[in-house]
């Protein structure tokens, strides 16, 4: 039996909804992409006045801005049904990647053109085009409040590309309504692949002393980079041998829905999903070829996946660098591997309207990478799914959505947000 509680009538008239607004959709999504909103230094303020500006037109509609450190500022928004109800929440952030090298792009960064049915710029993809898709259904909903019930809210946080604690984070710990029964976030990823959950991170420091001397001497010193060397190669090997112990049930999603994942995030994300990952991507030592290095340090990425802890890991790796003389670790930023229950209802609705607006089912699995619903489900234990646009040129130059993509997501979010606050 289908999931879907409103009728095609009804579904066709929220459709004809977004179709009829699709050239303000497109410039709104122009409009966040044209306002530079770099992390870091993550100044939110310029574009979250933009949103709000828009919110505020919305009859009934509560705008409030929220800032725990100037200037990244953080907005909340809340539209209200016919009755007491269920809260849906839709999460996303206002910050982006930096832009990086601007002569690399082909137009500015922050254009926003659309050309040959793209919109071009610094974060579109990530996630303003998700965030314009998030306005529209506002917008609808606003219009249509005599028939559903309960309320709808919206938070954007302006700390989310650095993994900080002053955006979401602090809007759940600080606004009562930031959290809700269930959250769709609009980060970027495909619809065809909706997420239930994503790894768990550790950030590591390894710092390595030894005895500097001349490199002629080697006898005489002792290398702190060697030192280094070895606890590096070590966490890399003996790290990912760790074994997972998910739930069967997170196991059987993220191998059904191997093929069709990989075919938007790469081979191999099955594997990777299901073991711990580690990564170096900062390291420093010595001061010259010819003299013995006393100090070394690097800092690394670790990712763990449903099934591995961080307890766990920490005690793997204070076992490893324990071993080693001259070498310490601190880490510096870390959360658990988390994930929903795929069988609640916020899933069961936004898979049968991908469905419906794209003609394919879409599968679930869990994410590499971290976006701010792991902060609903670990601080809240609010059931989460991430449902965005595909990334084109992501993080590098000419960075670009496609605008139909852009169409059919706001379709998605509209009916799902309507099946769930529907009586």
């Amino acid at each position: 039996m289908s999931n879907n509680i409103i009728n095609k009538d009804i579904k066709q008239n929220l459709i004809e909804k977004v179709s009829k607004n699709k050239n303000l959709l497109v410039d709104l999504c122009s409009r966040l992409v044209q306002i530079p909103s770099e992390s870091p230094k993550s100044d939110t303020r310029e574009i979250a006045a933009e949103i709000a500006g828009f919110l505020e037109k919305i009859d009934d509609v509560e705008v409030s801005f929220h800032t725990m450190e100037e200037p990244i500022t953080n907005l909340v928004a809340r539209v209200k049904g016919n009755s007491p109800g269920k809260r849906l929440i839709f999460n996303g952030h206002i910050d982006t990647y930096p832009v990086g090298d601007e002569s690399l792009w082909t137009e500015s960064p922050f254009s926003g053109h659309e050309k040959n049915g793209r919109i071009y710029g610094r974060g579109v993809s990530d996630m303003k085009g998700g965030i314009a898709s998030y306005l529209l259904t506002f917008m609808i909903m606003g219009e249509m409040r005599d028939s559903w019930s309960g309320e709808l809210v919206l938070t954007l946080a302006g700390d989310e590309e650095t993994m900080g604690v002053k955006g979401t984070k602090y809007l759940l710990d600080t606004v009562p309504h930031a959290a809700g029964d269930a959250m769709i976030s609009g980060d970027v990823g495909t619809a065809k692949v909706l997420r239930f959950g994503e790894k768990g991170l550790m950030w590591i420091e390894l710092e390595a002393t030894g005895k500097a001397s001349h490199g002629a001497h080697v006898h005489k010193g002792e290398n702190a980079i060697d030192r280094l060397v070895e606890g590096i190669d070590r966490l890399n090997k003996e790290l990912k041998s760790l074994k997972a112990h998910a739930p069967e049930e997170a196991t059987n999603a993220i191998e059904a829905s191997s093929e069709e994942s990989e075919r938007y995030s790469g081979e191999g994300e099955t594997e990777v999903l299901q073991q711990v990952t580690v990564n170096f991507g900062l390291i420093e030592g010595g001061v010259s070829p010819n003299l013995i290095p006393e100090k070394a340090s690097a800092q690394g990425d670790i990712r763990l996946p449903v099934g591995v802890e961080v307890e766990e890991v920490n005690r793997k790796i204070k076992e490893i660098v324990d071993s080693i003389e001259g070498l310490s670790y601190h880490i510096f930023r870390q959360y658990e591997p988390n994930w929903s229950d795929i069988n609640h209802e916020i899933f069961a609705y936004t898979a049968e309207n991908v469905k419906y607006i794209t003609g394919e089912e879409p599968v679930n699995t869990v994410r590499v990478g971290a976006s701010d619903a792991r902060h609903y489900r670990i601080s809240k234990d609010v059931p989460a799914v991430n449902c965005g646009l595909n990334a084109y040129n992501l993080g590098g130059p000419d960075e670009y959505i496609e605008v139909e993509e852009l169409i059919d997501l706001a379709k998605i979010h509209t009916l799902s947000a309507f099946d769930y606050l529907s009586k």
